[in-house]
This record gives C-alpha cells, sequence and structure tokens, in this order.
C-alpha cells in the first residue's frame, strides 16, 4: 500500500505500491477520459515521458464503447496496452457537470446521456460494477460534487448522502472482488472528501470517511467556483484529518502553481486537463512561464519550446515549425503541443519528489514560481 519515506514540513514524499507498479508521490494523473489522451498521444509515448497513472472516465467509457465491452476485451489495461496503474473516477463529477441533464435520489442519479440522450442510471452500486468492468487499478467512489457556493442546508444533505453512498461503494467493491469474474480482484477504492467551502463539514467529513480505512482519500469539490485563496485554505483545514499513512488526492487540480502550493499541504496525487486542453491550443508551460506558440513573434523562432527541456519534442523541433503546425491546423502541432506539456507536468512532479527528498522544498518552490511569474515572453 502507501509507505511514507520522508517529510519536509507538510510535505510528503511516498510510494503507493499497486497490483499494477508502484506509484512514486507526489505524482500528476495524465487525465485519459475515453481511454486515450486527447492530442493523438499513445500510451507508448506516455511510457517514453515516464508517466506513472492514467486516468480515465467511469461516465464516458459507461457510454461508450460500453464498459461490458471493455470487461469482454480485458479490462481497460488489455484495451490500451497500458500495463502500469489506472485510475477511474466514479462518474460523480457528471453529477455536477451534467446538471441540466440529472436527477440526483438517494438511490443514485438518473442522467441523460450527452451523446443520444439515452436515460442512464447510476449509483454506488452501478459506479462500482462499472469500474469492476474497467478493471482499474484505483477506483473512485460515487459521490455528488456539490458547487463550492452552494447554501449551507445543500451541502449538509449533500455530503451526508456521499458518506451513505461511500459505505455502498465499499460493499459492493468487495462483494465485486470476492466475484469468480472479476478481472481485478486487487482493485482499490479511495473515498471523496466533500463540504464546498465549509471547514466544519469538511473536517466532520474527513473524520467519518478516515475511519472507513480505505486504501486512500480524495479531496472533491474544488476548482468548481471558488479562489485559488479558498481552496488553499480547505487544503489547510481539511488534510490534516486524513490520514497521513495514506495518500491524500487532490481531484481535478491544477496549474503547476496550485501543484507546489497543493504539495506544501500534504498532497499527493494530482490529475488536471490543462496540460492537454491547454496544449491542443497552443498553450505550453516552461519554468519561464506559460508561452502561446501561436503568437507571431515565434515564426521565426528556431530554438526549442523551452531550451533547459528534454522531452521528445524539444529535442527535435523547433518554436516556429511547431507554430506552423498548429496554424496550418494539423493534427502533429496538438500532438507535439500535449506531448511537451504532459513531460513538463511529469518532470515537476519528479523534481518535487527530489526537493521534498532533500529537504529544500521550500526553497525549490519559491524558486519555481518565481519562474512562472514571468508569463509569455
Amino acid at each position: 500500500m502507501y509507505k511514507l519515506i520522508t517529510k519536509d514540513g507538510k510535505a510528503k514524499r511516498g510510494v503507493f505500491s499497486t497490483p499494477h507498479g508502484d506509484i512514486q508521490t507526489p505524482v500528476f494523473m495524465n487525465v485519459g477520459t475515453a481511454a486515450a489522451i486527447k492530442g493523438a498521444v499513445a500510451t507508448s509515448d506516455l511510457e517514453d515521458i515516464d508517466t506513472q497513472v492514467m486516468l480515465c472516465n467511469t461516465y464516458h467509457l459507461h457510454v461508450r464503447p460500453g464498459d461490458e465491452i471493455v470487461k469482454q476485451l480485458g479490462g481497460l489495461h488489455e484495451f490500451t496496452n497500458w500495463k502500469r496503474p489506472i485510475l477511474t473516477d466514479s462518474g460523480g463529477f457528471q453529477v455536477y457537470s451534467l446538471a441540466k441533464l440529472r436527477n440526483i435520489k438517494e438511490e443514485g442519479v438518473t442522467f441523460n446521456s450527452h451523446v443520444d440522450g439515452r436515460k442512464i442510471f447510476m449509483g454506488p452500486e452501478e459506479s462500482m460494477t462499472i469500474q469492476s468492468n474497467l478493471a482499474s487499478t484505483i477506483a473512485m467512489a460515487f459521490d455528488e460534487c456539490p458547487p463550492a457556493k452552494a447554501e449551507r442546508s445543500y451541502i449538509e444533505k449533500s455530503v451526508a448522502r456521499t458518506y451513505r453512498w461511500l459505505i455502498r461503494c465499499r460493499d459492493k467493491m468487495n462483494e465485486l472482488n470476492s466475484m469468480e469474474g472479476t478481472i481485478n480482484k486487487e482493485q482499490m477504492l479511495f473515498g471523496i472528501n466533500q463540504g464546498g467551502v465549509l471547514d466544519d463539514i469538511r473536517i466532520d467529513h474527513a473524520k467519518m470517511i478516515t475511519e472507513l480505512d480505505l486504501p486512500g482519500y480524495a479531496i472533491g469539490g474544488l476548482a468548481v467556483g471558488e479562489s485559488h485563496e479558498e481552496m488553499y485554505h480547505v487544503l489547510d483545514v481539511t488534510v490534516p484529518y486524513l490520514p497521513e499513512d495514506k495518500p491524500t488526492y487532490l481531484m481535478g487540480v491544477g496549474t503547476p502553481a496550485n501543484i507546489l502550493e497543493a504539495v506544501e499541504r500534504g498532497v499527493d496525487f494530482f490529475d488536471c486537463v490543462y496540460p492537454t486542453r491547454n496544449g491542443r491550443h497552443g498553450q505550453l508551460y516552461t519554468n519561464q512561464g506559460k508561452i502561446n506558440i501561436k503568437n507571431k513573434k515565434y515564426e521565426l523562432d528556431t530554438r526549442p519550446i523551452a531550451e533547459d527541456c528534454d522531452c521528445p519534442v524539444c529535442k527535435k523541433y523547433t518554436r516556429a515549425y511547431i507554430r506552423h503546425l498548429l496554424k496550418a491546423d494539423e493534427m502533429l502541432g496538438m500532438r507535439f503541443c500535449v506531448l511537451h506539456n504532459l513531460h513538463f507536468y511529469n518532470k515537476l512532479m519528479k523534481e518535487i519528489r527530489i526537493a521534498i527528498e532533500e529537504h529544500r522544498f521550500k526553497a525549490f518552490k519559491s524558486a519555481k514560481l518565481r519562474g512562472f511569474e514571468e508569463g509569455d515572453r
């Protein structure tokens, strides 16, 4: 399971052992929503840029191709030819993001599919069954992600229901892991802390889910409308009530600066669409801030995206060529940009791990943030 190697302040350096290999933490999980990284990046590319974990979306894979089909094909690891750990989210975020297409009840949530409009019912048992069919390494509990600034009365009811759903998820996963036809009988369940930006609800919920002694815990419901300062405050008050000897996962966050701030507060796991989404639009991460490669000033620029980067793109291609590809709507341009950004994130996490090991994380964080603030060049 999880071994805490060392700490630097609250920052944790650990290793999480799974049936699909060890995860060195802190870690960034590359988002492959529909079992693929958007931008024509293959699983072999992910290996080349030292990706540790791929994250896939339960709801989207249930809609297509269908989790039963993935099971017949051997689960996500066989389907995608990715042998390292995979985390599947639960479909719970779609309860939030598809607000106009769903109806929440104690049993679960009824969706209208965003693809063809057909009705889909998903509750804790359905989510666990789908994730078991997908055979991911880590399955997330089915929860509701309430808007960060929702009324206290709504958040109280939502969090209480999310806790009841977590119990049902745990019981269903135990049942599925004991069944004959289950592909991954060692699938692990992470619980999710919710509570908006309300300190007391966050803390009480953290205490309750910690008592269940799950393999890991996530903090959800952030980066959904609150400020960065409010998000950091929630981490300040919540993380101390989650077990130090288990992974802490901040869901859907974030920018390199967000990651540095959260690591300092004791977070181990991260995921975000920023490196892929921004990359597809020509927004590239460097240690000297983001650059927009579409800008005309790069038309004759023969430097790599970043001169201190050793990614497969920076080793061989110029800013001028990458800019041309994007301007010409060539898919290769998007692929190059996404590859660079994912490599940047993975390398940042490796540097973070080394800084914690060497007990110089605070100075490392300050230097990185100063560089990021330089902005577009």
